[in-house]
């Protein structure tokens, strides 16, 4: 099921076009990375889908519902945790998921029952009466992404939630969000941060000058750019090695000879990492390191852009 479509979503800034006649499905269940540099416009789709920016064309529809049309209903099943960190001060941990809470129609014992289990699921309960200038940056970002999930949002759109913060912040941070997947949300995730977006997104669009230019699954993206692996086997020694004999294994295209390293350039589509080792260990061949060498979606984004993520 299409939980969020885009269709023919354009942006306009006076003359200057930021999204241009965008097009995308977010399939229910996905955790959905959106990838781009900074002005290609990925923070302009991302809010207009959050209704906090106006569309010059098009239409963006959540869970076949026009948003335009909409907006309560849209608003409703949507939550944002936004790259600046949305908190107040002033206002305890608690007081700050109650307020936001409340701003999603939540009352009475429904409205303490959310608040707490919101401060619950991002491990701050026990500085709930706390106030956030006394919080490091990940504790920050932890209420952040609690003020967005207590209406219980079947979308949630996380604009690089672990920025500046702690490893520790940051593993915890990932967790969430794959544990708020399990249990049935949504996500949109934009981060700089190329490794979380490999490790935990589903699928993966790329956005450049306002337009998608890519879309797929992380194998799919990385075929775009190449079909073939390097894999390099450092041996003892390469005396009885026959390279015409590793050639004929299924998938091996190339290989070259360098000292005590076999470079192999094999097909990503066959699985013959065992069938090589194999040859190896058959010919007597001592086996000290193997490295697979598979591009990954730094270099798939770098090939497509021209430039790197954090650019």
């Amino acid at each position: 099921m299409k939980l969020l479509e885009l269709k023919n979503l354009t942006r306009k800034f006076g003359d200057f076009i930021a999204v241009d006649n965008v097009t995308l499905d977010v399939k229910e269940g996905e955790i959905f990375g959106f990838l781009g540099t900074n002005g290609a416009g990925k923070s302009t789709t991302i809010n207009m889908i959050a209704g906090l920016l106006n569309i010059s064309d098009g239409e963006i529809k959540i869970m076949d519902n026009n948003i335009s049309k909409n907006k309560k209903f849209a608003k409703s099943h949507i939550g944002m945790v936004p790259q600046e960190i949305a908190i107040y001060e002033d206002l305890t941990a608690y007081e700050n998921v109650q307020f936001f809470a409340g701003l999603y129609g939540l009352r009475g014992a429904e409205l303490k029952e959310r608040t707490e289990e919101a401060l619950g699921f991002v491990g701050l309960t026990d500085k709930a009466k706390h106030y956030p200038k006394t919080f490091s940056g990940g504790m920050k970002r932890r209420l952040n992404i609690a003020c967005a999930i207590a209406h219980r949002p079947k979308l949630i759109i996380m604009d690089e939630p672990t920025v500046g913060i702690d490893p520790q912040s940051r593993n915890y941070i990932l967790s969430s969000v794959q544990k708020l997947n399990e249990m049935g949300c949504t996500i949109i995730y934009t981060s700089h941060y190329m490794e979380e977006v490999e490790e935990i997104c589903t699928r993966i669009a790329i956005i450049d000058h306002g337009k998608i230019i890519a879309e797929g699954t992380k194998e799919q993206l990385k075929a775009i750019i190449t079909d073939t692996k390097d894999i390099w086997i450092h041996v003892g020694s390469t005396d009885y090695l026959d390279p015409e004999a590793l050639k004929s294994i299924s998938g091996v295209k190339e290989v070259q000879v360098e000292e005590e390293v076999v470079k192999i350039n094999s097909s990503t589509e066959v699985n013959n990492l065992n069938t090589i080792i194999q040859h190896f260990i058959s010919a007597g061949i001592e086996i000290r390191a193997l490295d697979e060498q598979a591009p990954n979606l730094g270099t798939v984004f770098l090939t497509l852009t021209g430039r790197n993520l954090r650019d």
